[in-house]
């Protein structure tokens, strides 16, 4: 009787995934909002274009997003994640614990934009001041004290930094410091915290002092205002008042550059050239994550993959290289070519 009734529960488990199978014929993308434009291009050629539905794109952050691809296999989680950052050890960590199995794809190349409105002056800094300028902590020349940021002005870190690495002031404008930044659950915020943040303290020569969790926090004394997921918001904020200033993605740039300006740093241009060389130092790649465990339930996932990963998309005269995506070298787009056979 007992074998009866387990096999009965079985036989309805079964039943039921494979009802749900039937009703899900819509591939569901969440994470990067940086991605999110691309993915979303990439999903309307595939419906156009096949017999499948346009699939179903969420911007929900890339931590947002992993953490949903992660929680575990079936049809009521996501397919694809995108991110502007590569998977962390803790997020790998939760798939294995939860069966996923994925593959993951680099799509193209970004850059962090340190950006303010085309009304105002074009800064031109080192990630040393936008560093000093965002750290929620810093010593005080001349001490290993470490203590809560002081800096309220650009002026203030225009001398900071030149005090500290005993090098010329910039001129930097003496009005107050609103940097609008993106949230936690981020990629590009994480982005920042390594290639600005990190990066910035140890050219100031703070890291030692802050340590390496530190050197990433941002201070919470509103001169770095937290947004959402939402970057157009971030460019009519920016706009709309020409003493902010702001960090997103190149392409979020590039296709508002009638409103705002990226800044120079560390005497290196925000371009389609510098971020493909990675001689800009906010250069990063991109990513895109698939549930290998959905691949032949979830109709058309390998195919809309393969529409992604393809030279009429990913390419330089691809269709997502007007809206912004930086192309990977051949070499690079080789590999990707070469992961889709692992789907």
């Amino acid at each position: 009787m007992k074998n009866i009734f387990i096999g009965f529960v079985l036989a309805l488990i079964t039943s039921t995934a494979i009802s749900n199978a039937v009703a899900r014929d819509q591939i569901k993308v969440v994470g990067s909002s940086t991605v999110y434009p691309f993915a979303t291009i990439v999903a309307e050629k595939f419906g156009k274009g096949t017999k499948h539905k346009t699939p179903a794109i969420e911007s929900t952050g890339s931590g947002g997003g992993m953490k949903l691809f992660c929680a575990g296999v079936g049809l009521q989680h996501p397919d694809v994640t995108n991110a502007s950052r590569s998977i962390k050890g803790k997020e790998k960590e939760l798939c294995k614990k939860n069966g996923v199995e994925w593959v993951e794809f680099v799509v193209g190349n970004d850059g962090l934009a340190f950006s303010n409105s085309k009304d105002a002056k074009q800064f031109s800094i080192s990630i040393a001041h936008i560093a000093a300028a965002l750290a929620k902590d810093l010593p005080r020349s001349g001490s290993y004290r470490v203590e809560p940021n002081w800096l309220k002005t650009w002026s203030d870190v225009d001398n900071y930094v030149a005090k500290m690495m005993n090098t010329k002031k910039l001129g930097l404008p003496d009005y107050k410091i609103r940097i609008l930044v993106p949230p936690p659950t981020s990629g590009t915020r994480d982005a920042m915290g390594s290639l600005f943040m990190k990066n910035g303290h140890k050219k100031l020569g703070t890291y030692k002092e802050v340590g390496k969790k530190g050197s990433k926090k941002l201070r919470e004394d509103g001169h770095a205002v937290e947004v959402g997921e939402n970057d157009n918001l971030i460019i009519e904020k920016l706009h709309a008042d020409s003493s902010l200033s702001g960090v997103f993605g190149y392409s979020f740039y590039d296709q508002n550059r009638d409103k705002v300006q990226a800044s120079v740093v560390d005497d290196v241009k925000l371009t389609f050239d510098n971020i493909s060389s990675y001689k800009y130092p906010g250069a990063r790649p991109l990513f895109t994550y698939v549930k290998k465990n959905h691949v032949g339930v979830v109709p058309g996932l390998k195919e809309f993959m393969s529409e992604f990963i393809s030279e009429k998309a990913l390419s330089i005269d691809g269709y997502l290289y007007p809206a912004g995506l930086v192309p990977l070298n051949d070499e690079d787009f080789g590999k990707q070519s070469n992961a889709l056979n692992s789907l």
